[in-house]
């Protein structure tokens, strides 16, 4: 139905990654689930967006079903830059599904799927020819995935929550698809009512990192640390991996052409396009700004977090982690909870004085320049509480680019 109103070209994931599923000739074979079939995690990238990588595909849109079914397969499909737009979650009470999975019959010729009261074949010869499971294997068989489903369900609506839609499915299919429809051919927009290009930049404890994860969460902008983006590339097993691996073991700085490697390819990816980004910890310099606009990532929108090199060792200086939670506590702002959290915190050898000063004394040698190289850049006092700075930040987020800035823009992408 899909195909037939909108041009969309449907993709299911069994057809895309198992398509001799189709050819199985008897009832044993059709109760292997996709899971059990398909490998976890990366391997699941090539086969499937290889069927998303045809022209045809790309212009006409797509619709994907049996996939993602956990978070982490999401996640994946986000790191290989398969975005989804619309998101439909259609939901019906478990004994109405198990009742339908019960009824469930499958032509073992052309793999097409009917129900004995539902959807009937049209002619005899198909109807005498359908096969089932025998009813006690495929009930326990539905209990066992519908708890597998109850188990990933939640992370799956968080982490598309921006563009979801719970459907009830308990209804008849032409009131199922009207909603369906009307969803899909919804457009969203950002509350920022366009797609910023976030740059923060500062010292060391200016809250770069706390800001940047407000904005995104906010208006929906791909949140880039490009620290971590650097871990991660490291722990794949990848040849651009495995070169940044001893910088990070040694703690070196790692070479400018291999960071550009990896943030150029993650801030191509379809959701930093469409829906925009906030990029923090890069730049640190003239040079490595001049690289990133060599690459054509130019941010709408460049903010300076100022702070006193006094503030700046105040907060780091003082601050630790918890090992077991990944919590973060300030002796001053945020205390550990109790003698036993205090007990197993540990400080990063980055955030001693020494290395802090070394630090410090790199961003205000660069801070000029930087300066220089954004002049339409926003100062803003970052010894100002939280909520106060995000609320500065925020008012330039929503507020509509300078004519000679979207000028700007527009030449540097056009050359």
């Amino acid at each position: 139905q899909k195909k037939h109103f909108t041009g969309i070209i449907p993709k299911h994931l069994s057809k895309v990654i198992r398509p001799e599923v189709r050819e199985a000739e008897s009832c044993e074979s059709m109760q292997e689930t996709v899971s059990e079939r398909v490998p976890e995690g990366l391997k699941l990238r090539h086969p499937l967006i290889s069927a998303l990588e045809p022209c045809s595909v790309m212009i006409r849109g797509w619709v994907l079903a049996g996939i993602p079914r956990t978070r982490e397969e999401a996640l994946c499909l986000q790191e290989a830059g398969v975005i989804p737009e619309h998101v439909v979650m259609l939901e019906a009470p478990d004994a109405v599904l198990i009742e339908r999975s019960l009824g469930k019959r499958i032509d073992p010729v052309t793999g097409d799927i009917y129900h004995v009261t539902f959807i009937q074949p049209d002619s005899q010869e198909v109807e005498s020819r359908l096969t089932g499971p025998e009813i006690h294997v495929m009930e326990e068989h539905t209990v066992s995935e519908l708890l597998k489903y109850h188990r990933s369900v939640f992370l799956l609506q968080r982490t598309y929550q921006n563009c979801l839609k719970k459907i009830n499915a308990d209804q008849p299919d032409v009131d199922v698809f009207t909603q369906v429809l009307t969803h899909v051919m919804s457009r969203h927009h950002s509350a920022a009512l366009h797609a910023p290009r976030v740059l923060l930049i500062g010292p060391p404890g200016s809250g770069k990192g706390q800001q940047a994860r407000l904005i995104a969460e906010k208006y929906d902008l791909v949140n880039i640390h490009c620290g971590e983006l650097l871990r991660a590339a490291s722990a794949d097993e990848t040849s651009v991996g495995e070169l940044i691996k001893p910088y990070l073991e040694s703690g070196l700085q790692v070479p400018d052409n291999l960071v550009l490697q990896v943030l150029t390819d993650r801030l191509s990816k379809l959701d930093c396009t469409t829906r925009g980004w906030v990029l923090h910890s890069f730049p640190r310099d003239v040079e490595q700004a001049q690289k990133l606009r060599a690459s054509n990532f130019i941010p709408s929108r460049v903010f300076f977090l100022e702070m006193t090199a006094d503030v700046a060792m105040e907060r780091i200086a003082l601050r630790s982690v918890d090992p077991v939670t990944g919590e973060r506590y300030h002796s001053v702002y945020k205390p550990p909870p109790s003698e036993r959290v205090q007990a197993r915190l540990r400080h990063k050898p980055k955030d001693s004085e020494g290395q802090l000063r070394i630090r410090l004394k790199d961003y205000w040698k660069s801070a000029p320049l930087l300066h220089e190289f954004y002049p339409d850049a926003v100062n803003v006092n970052a010894e100002l509480p939280p909520h106060s700075i995000f609320e500065l930040l925020e008012s330039h987020v929503v507020r509509r680019l300078p004519r000679r800035l979207s000028v700007s823009g527009m030449i540097q992408n056009m050359s």
